[in-house]
């Protein structure tokens, strides 16, 4: 997909003004000289302000101009693009699309991740959200052919290893996540709803790995032990948002760390798939339940010799 002009504009612009941190108008107007986009023309404060404005409509994301500092101008929210927003997600998808797209000549050399969701259903779903209206889901566990139908207030969206997930209530106050790609059907309720009041999605999975839910697990103190190259992956794309080192050790090739989080089963799925150069520390209770899947999984393997 092609990103319309302006659209490039806007993106330049909030890319520049927040790696510069603060600059002014006659700064940016020099950075914008060197692109092609400007044709060599500059960039008016009229265009400037236009721009400003659709940015904030558009991305939620504030321009702001400090006037006891010669008039330069900053992002007056900077962590819209640093946490896991919406924003910072279309700004690097558009990002990343124009690049792309401005590359076509490298198509052939270039392999993407397609998220596969039905956009009808995606529509729909946003579409209530918008006006606070209950839904009825026809839905099919992955790896089962039979659907059943539920009915649940969608709460928020969530984006989790190229798949989409919305976030229901239940009728029994109950939360359920249910993948985008497994609803066959949707239907708009004429029952209204409204988001419990200290609701907040982000809080809501702060102590989660991903996308396995269970509010009777408590959160724990979780230490893992990381070799090799894994020391390095880690640091460069940490586990969870309380993922912080404990140790950093050279001379054996390891590195300590903990988190605090719900050892959910898609967490002890990854542990597993990284059990070669990650290894569970404490707690002994997440210890013995990974040693018994990874056994279950060995005796597969030795029934079907």
């Amino acid at each position: 997909m092609k990103i319309p002009e302006l659209f490039k504009e806007y993106i330049w612009l909030v890319n520049t003004i927040y790696r510069a941190r603060k600059i002014s108008l006659s700064e940016l107007n020099d950075h914008w000289l060197e692109t092609e986009m400007s044709g060599g023309v500059d960039m008016a404060r009229t265009t400037f302000n236009r721009h400003k404005d659709a940015i904030e409509d558009i991305f939620g994301i504030y321009i702001e101009c400090d006037r006891k500092d010669g008039y330069c101008y900053y992002i007056g929210n900077p962590e819209v693009l640093e946490d896991d927003t919406v924003q910072n997600w279309m700004l690097s998808t558009m990002s990343l699309s124009n690049i792309i797209s401005e590359s076509m000549s490298l198509q052939e050399r270039i392999i993407a991740e397609r998220i596969s969701v039905d956009e009808d259903i995606l529509e729909q779903l946003t579409k209530a959200m918008k006006a606070g209206r209950r839904i009825t889901i026809t839905y099919r566990n992955s790896g089962s052919p039979q659907r059943y139908n539920t009915g649940l207030d969608p709460y928020c969206l969530k984006l989790f290893h190229q798949k989409w997930y919305v976030l229901g209530r239940l009728y029994d106050n109950k939360y359920e996540l249910y993948c985008l790609n497994n609803i066959e059907d949707i239907e708009i309720q004429q029952h209204t709803f409204k988001i419990v009041k200290d609701f907040d999605p982000r809080s809501f999975f702060d102590d989660y790995y991903g996308v396995v839910i269970d509010d009777e697990l408590p959160t724990e103190r979780i230490v893992l032990r990381a070799y090799r190259d894994e020391r390095f992956e880690l640091r460069d794309v940490p586990l969870h948002h309380s993922q912080h080192f404990l140790q950093w050790n050279n001379d054996e090739d390891f590195a300590d760390l903990e988190l605090r989080l719900k050892p959910t089963l898609d967490f002890m799925d990854f542990l597993i798939s990284k059990c070669v150069c990650l290894k569970v520390l404490s707690p002994q209770s997440l210890i013995d339940q990974l040693c018994d899947r990874m056994e279950r999984g060995l005796n597969t393997y030795k029934i079907n010799k």
